[in-house]
């Protein structure tokens, strides 16, 4: 960068920094809300929605006190936030996000007032938000050891990765997970019910492009929404060794009068006498 450019860095971020301490300064911000530019980008009320989902990770997940948690994709700390009131000591949460500031504000404002709460920063590569990464999200290896989860949340992810990405990420979820663990993930299924509302034009999202086993958004940006076949999410969570605990819980992103929430929440467990799939425990270095 040219010597001005780094100045208008520099002032960009003590500008931010500023705005930032005078929100909590003047009662418009708690210190353990992420300031405005970091929570736009999560859709929805901040807290709310870190309180919907913290309810569906007990009454859903079945989550304990003493559970070791793993966030992925954990943003700005939505889901954290919550669970810093709940889990004790013996357990513990684990975060990870491609977003550098994400993770920074994280570790800072979290992280060191909840020592048993880590935040990490995935190397992987993405055209909008870490176009730099080493890892491609289909090859991804989450860094950390098997079977070493009680509980796995992935919520609007799976939304945006492509099917190669999401199997793998669905692979690696397997991996981490104790025998007795369990994943909650949201997703936008396609279905004979969500397909009929789609047509008559309900909901507020469109998936006119046509992907292998999902639908899209944008041809042009096939990240910005993804919904996949609940076929192909029910014979991938088969073939990994997830076993879905019945109802799917639908959700009114298609215009559905009624909804647990706006996505649809996938709830499962390891299937008994299946460790999933093996891979090691080597972690991404």
């Amino acid at each position: 960068r040219k010597p001005s450019q780094h100045i208008d860095i520099m002032l960009l971020r003590a500008g931010r920094s500023l705005l930032d301490n005078l929100e909590v300064l003047i009662g418009k911000r708690d210190r353990l809300t992420p300031p405005r530019r970091l929570v736009q980008g999560t859709g929805g009320d901040f807290k709310q929605g870190g309180e919907e989902f913290f309810r569906h990770f007990l009454q859903l997940g079945e989550l304990k006190p003493n559970a070791r948690v793993l966030d992925v994709g954990c943003g700005c700390g939505r889901m954290a936030l919550p669970l810093t009131r709940y889990l004790s000591a013996e357990g513990g949460y684990w975060g990870f996000d491609i977003v550098k500031e994400n993770i920074a504000w994280c570790q800072k404002n979290l992280g060191a007032k909840h020592r048993n709460f880590h935040f990490a920063l995935a190397d992987v590569r993405n055209k909008n938000y870490h176009p730099k990464g080493k890892y491609k999200a289909a090859e991804y290896r989450f860094p950390y050891q098997d079977a070493f989860f009680d509980f796995v949340s992935l919520t609007s992810v799976f939304t945006h990765l492509l099917p190669a990405d999401m199997q793998n990420y669905l692979r690696e979820i397997t991996r981490v997970l104790k025998p007795t663990g369990r994943s909650l993930i949201t997703f936008f299924l396609l279905n004979e019910e969500s397909r009929d509302l789609l047509s008559r034009g309900l909901g507020n999202l469109k998936f006119p492009f046509a992907g292998q086993d999902c639908m899209l958004a944008r041809q042009d940006f096939p990240e910005a929404a993804v919904a996949f076949e609940e076929s192909f999410i029910r014979r991938d969570y088969e073939a990994r060794g997830l076993e879905i605990i019945e109802p799917i819980r639908y959700g009114i992103w298609c215009g559905r009068k009624q909804g647990l929430s706006y996505q649809d929440l996938v709830v499962a467990s390891k299937r008994k006498g299946d460790a999933g799939v093996k891979t090691g425990s080597e972690t991404n270095g």
